[in-house]
């Protein structure tokens, strides 16, 4: 068993990373890093975890045999510091997205990552996901042709307190849930996106967003003159999907980014229609495989620190083109790896969870 340290206890390591972890098969919890004893003591006892630490013993912590990995999931601006602390210790790192707030970051990242031969990965949960990997297979395969053009949408409403709407912590659906949107496109493509101009919108009434944007509209253009749009929002209604229309056919992902969901897929082909469906599995739980996986066989993920980085450039550019009004130039070099059906992890969902 891979034994993991969770590091940083707020909704999504209670909503979904600790149920899940128990759900893997070869991956344990083995301690919980957080500024709130009394909250990490009652998630310690429910899931039978012996070490509960603040932030003022990680390095104890991680410095003992105690732990093979970590999972980070405070505040974007504090996901450099403690990876690359984790790192230097010879830990293994699962990072959440987006990796870091700047290039300099996640590239320290990474070079602390290879410079003690431990493995990074950025959390891309539906690279393992059978629904998702399968649509990139539909285009790989050229059921529609060449891909020319991606729509997507990824909304909700964030309820007020929540820290995605907290300018600190680098908050905004852009960084939170336009991430997806831009992962997606970038796999769909197999490429780098080259360019961005984009958009932001807000309503001045609603005390949610005086900090940060309510929605964030943008495109992106790829090599070879494709382009793909996606408007992500804190202040919509409930929306998840995207559409890539190729020379022969189109396919529509809905729902493709949520986790509490089972994706589907339909493709039309010269108006011939199929649909796709795949059934719920637990998204976090088969990412946590996979990279246990990978650090018991010693291999790289795929969704490596320059799969984040990949990202996070995109990021930075969209928030620069919104601030601007002038389209931005990305730079980035090609992946050669993309997610695949061997990559893909399947596992029983649980309601057995605790959110204090």
């Amino acid at each position: 068993m891979i034994r993991y340290a969770v590091v940083g206890a707020g909704w999504i390591a209670q909503e979904a990373f600790m149920p899940a972890i128990e759900q893997t098969g070869n991956s344990t919890l083995a301690a919980i890093i957080s500024g709130d004893q009394d909250k990490a003591l009652k998630l310690a006892d429910f899931y039978g975890v012996e070490r509960v630490v603040g932030y003022d013993a990680f390095d104890a912590l991680i410095e003992s045999s105690a732990i093979d990995a970590v999972y980070i999931a405070v505040p974007n601006p504090l996901h450099a510091t403690y990876a690359i602390r984790a790192a230097k210790a010879r830990k293994h790192v699962m990072v959440e997205k987006p990796i870091a707030t700047s290039v300099v970051d996640a590239q320290a990242m990474i070079r602390a990552a290879r410079e003690n031969n431990v493995l990074l990965m950025t959390s891309y949960r539906l690279h393992h996901e059978a629904g998702t990997v399968a649509a990139l297979d539909a285009v790989r395969s050229g059921r529609i042709g060449e891909p020319r053009h991606i729509s997507a949408i990824f909304g909700f409403q964030s309820q007020s307190g929540n820290h995605r709407l907290d300018a600190r912590h680098w908050g905004g659906p852009l960084q939170d849930i336009g991430i997806y949107c831009i992962n997606a496109a970038r796999h769909i493509f197999a490429s780098e996106p080259v360019e961005a101009i984009a958009m932001t919108a807000k309503s001045v009434k609603d005390p949610r967003f005086g900090e940060i944007d309510e929605a964030v509209s943008a495109t992106l253009r790829f090599p070879g003159d494709r382009l793909a749009q996606f408007y992500c929002s804190f202040g919509s209604s409930e929306i998840d999907m995207y559409r890539v229309v190729g020379t022969e056919g189109d396919l529509m992902m809905e729902p493709a980014f949520r986790f509490e969901k089972a994706n589907r897929f339909r493709l039309n082909i010269n108006g011939k229609v199929e649909t796709f469906s795949y059934p719920l599995s637990d998204q976090f739980a088969g990412q946590i495989a996979y990279f246990s996986d990978c650090i018991r066989d010693g291999t790289e993920p795929e969704a490596d620190g320059e799969e984040g980085l990949a990202d996070l450039r995109v990021l930075l550019a969209v928030e620069k083109a919104a601030q601007t009004g002038r389209a931005q130039k990305i730079s980035s070099p090609a992946r050669t790896r993309h997610p695949t059906t061997d990559m893909v992890r399947t596992a029983r969902t649980t309601t057995r969870r605790l959110l204090v």
